[in-house]
């Protein structure tokens, strides 16, 4: 691959432009690595304002991604300079899909989403669920990069049009691996009411704990987001849920989190309230007698576990306090 000479442009109108920091935030390569990259062997070659002012666009970035996932595999940046764009891009489509380290993996979604690539997507998601399960591909694969996804959010590097077109994707699987799950539930299960404050807009989280607790055969009542706490409570009354979960990651606009906190416990109450969210960190939280928080994915997934061991031991426990009694009978 030859140095090319610095190209001299207005940016289109509507064209995606990155600096330098931009692809830094987005890849994980310092930005001082980029310039020695682009100024020994010419990899990624900026434009220029008509006042001089570098910039990046989407095809840089997406040669930066791909030089860095082979690179991370053992290729030298010496010997991918001397590779055309086509004989670069095929080695990575090989390794995006036979390769299922989390970081190539992670990388190649974050290209899918950048290029809008569902295809690229599908490949990647179908294949790691195949060998790994729906419920590992998530904590695995798909949050780490949501992770990610959201850091890129906050320091504007990605567009809404991105992330509305990953969200989509996501919620899709998520619906699907739903429904495939038996709604039937055992006696002994216990019934989880999930909701979404107004200002909230968490759904997937919310989506997969929907999908956590129908696989391990809980009852499940999804409200959904924008529930206000007089339809919360309109709902909560007559069913009387064992627990109520909800997401605080957004700032509530209304009110403060801990009075919000207060009044959602109220409106549970006897029901347990779950509580999980970067607010309630942020805000340090005291928490009402009947609400818990669970720090984050792992410690929910936990949670959930640990109480399916416990009705399947008191479900085991009645058998055989039954056939005692069947026996003395005898």
């Amino acid at each position: 691959m030859r140095r090319h000479a610095v190209v001299r442009r207005q940016p289109e109108k509507g064209m995606a432009i990155y600096s330098i920091r931009d692809l830094e935030k987005l890849t994980g390569i310092k930005a001082h690595t980029i310039r020695i990259w682009e100024q020994r062997y010419g990899l990624v070659v900026p434009a220029r304002t008509d006042t001089n002012i570098r910039y990046y666009t989407d095809e840089n970035l997406r040669m930066l991604f791909n030089i860095a996932l082979l690179n991370r595999n053992g290729y030298k940046i010496s010997k991918l300079a001397k590779m055309t764009h086509e004989e670069i891009a095929a080695i990575v489509a090989d390794i995006a899909e036979n390769n299922g380290s989390q970081n190539a993996q992670i990388d190649a979604l974050t290209l899918a989403m950048i290029d809008l690539d569902e295809a690229t997507f599908e490949r990647i998601f179908s294949t790691y669920t195949w060998e790994n399960g729906f419920e590992r591909t998530m904590v695995e694969l798909v949050y780490p990069f949501l992770d990610k996804l959201n850091v890129l959010w906050l320091t504007n590097s990605v567009s809404p049009a991105h992330e509305k077109f990953i969200g989509h994707l996501i919620r899709r699987k998520l619906m699907a691996e739903i429904d495939r799950e038996p709604a039937e539930t055992s006696r002994d299960a216990a019934t989880f009411l999930l909701y979404l404050p107004e200002d909230e807009s968490q759904e997937l989280t919310l989506l997969f704990m929907h999908y956590l607790l129908r696989h391990r055969h809980q009852r499940v009542i999804y409200l959904g987001h924008r529930i206000s706490l007089d339809d919360l409570e309109d709902a909560c009354q007559p069913l009387q849920p064992d627990y109520v979960f909800t997401i605080i990651q957004e700032p509530i606009p209304r009110q403060p989190i801990q009075a919000y906190v207060d009044a959602a416990a109220g409106v549970a109450s006897p029901s347990q309230l779950l509580l999980t969210g970067a607010q309630l960190f942020v805000n340090q939280v005291n928490l009402p007698a009947n609400a818990r928080i669970l720090n984050g994915l792992h410690e929910t997934v936990q949670f959930l576990d640990s109480l399916t061991l416990k009705q399947l031991n008191t479900k085991t426990s009645a058998v055989g306090d039954a056939h005692s009694l069947a026996g003395s009978a005898l």
